[in-house]
């Protein structure tokens, strides 16, 4: 699903054009079309500059692939290990890789960004080539999905200290790469347990907000947080339900200042799929939901409501965001533009 999203938000890309797609050993030699043929699951058409597009084999034909492009973007649905190997391979073969996958997420030298967040992480680009003894290429990922809404939120407030937070995620169907017509159990269903999600979303955002300590960057100690990810009924957005507490003192009045005023360090860059406002705050106690507010900004905006005094923790708030826009293809193809910005992809 990830990659038809990346296709789907790269037609007609101003910077960037699709001339090639790879897959597993099974879907090569296919055109795309024929590939996603009855596995299509975007509202809108295959594009039409791809769906003609033979698939490669990612591994079977590199050669042919490092010929053909200036950089990847990796949504592989692999093992873990396989993963880093081709992720690598590619690298050190001088292409870039823009990865969605969390294959390279915990590698020392390999940054992870969201560019509105921690843009001053590209740099760790640099260190990872001198290290590894590669020219052009490198590794640059994108973290979970489940983390993209709160994060943001929680960046924005960073001023009062975040100590404590406890993160409910109530994450769409979507993100298992699902809709209602391929899995009809979760009609009317909430799943309790999502493999792996409450680990990522405690530990993500710390090395995002990591220093750059050496070759490496070293994660944040605080806030601690605590995270319960679940399935829920909903097509698309992952909505998180947060508790925080602050180290400083804050009112509701200086917390929304905060937030309508996040200074946004990419601001300036006019990348071409970044928000022109990073969060909107609502006021109304029913707001942000799914449906009406995931799609803010493109699906690229994050939505924040329900701020309010809460008894065991200082604050608590409802946020959303796109998981395959923002959380995916979307979070990734930004990345992508800053580096070109900022003169690492050519």
């Amino acid at each position: 699903m990830v990659g038809q999203r990346f296709v789907t938000l790269l037609e007609n890309h101003p910077w960037f054009e699709v001339v090639c797609v790879a897959a597993s050993p099974g879907s090569a030699g296919k055109s795309y079309a024929e590939a996603v043929k009855g596995k299509w699951k975007m509202s809108s058409p295959i594009p039409s500059d791809v769906k003609n597009l033979t698939v490669n084999a990612v591994e079977k034909d590199f050669e042919k692939i490092i010929k053909e492009v200036d950089f990847v973007f990796s949504a592989l649905d692999l093992d873990k290990e396989r993963i880093q190997v081709i992720e690598l391979r590619y690298a050190a073969s001088d292409i870039p890789v823009v990865s969605n996958n969390s294959a390279h997420r915990w590698t020392d030298d390999v940054p992870m960004i969201i560019p509105e967040i921690n843009p001053h992480h590209v740099v760790m680009i640099d260190k990872q080539r001198k290290k590894r003894g590669w020219k052009r290429g490198f590794i640059a990922v994108k973290p979970n999905c489940s983390i993209q809404s709160y994060v943001a939120v929680l960046t924005a407030l960073k001023k009062f200290s975040p100590r404590e937070v406890e993160v409910t995620s109530m994450q769409a169907i979507s993100g298992a790469g699902k809709t209602f017509e391929t899995w009809p159990e979760m009609v009317d269903n909430v799943n309790p347990f999502i493999i792996g999600e409450e680990e990522k979303s405690e530990k993500e955002p710390l090395k995002i907000w990591g220093k750059i300590v050496g070759n490496k960057i070293v994660s944040a100690k605080k806030p601690s947080i605590s995270a319960t990810c679940v399935r829920v009924p909903v097509a698309n957005g992952h909505m998180a339900s947060v508790l925080v507490s602050f180290s400083k003192k804050a009112t509701e009045a200086a917390l929304v200042k905060a937030i309508n005023e996040f200074e946004n360090p990419i601001a300036g860059l006019n990348l071409p799929s970044a928000p022109k406002k990073l969060i909107q705050y609502f006021d109304e106690d029913d707001r942000p939901q799914s449906r009406l507010d995931r799609d803010f900004e493109k699906g690229m905006g994050i939505s924040m409501g329900r701020l309010r005094p809460g008894k065991h923790f200082d604050w608590e708030f409802i946020s959303l965001s796109h998981n395959t826009i923002r959380g995916a293809a979307g979070g990734a193809i930004l990345m992508a533009e800053l580096l070109v910005k900022k003169g690492y992809i050519s």
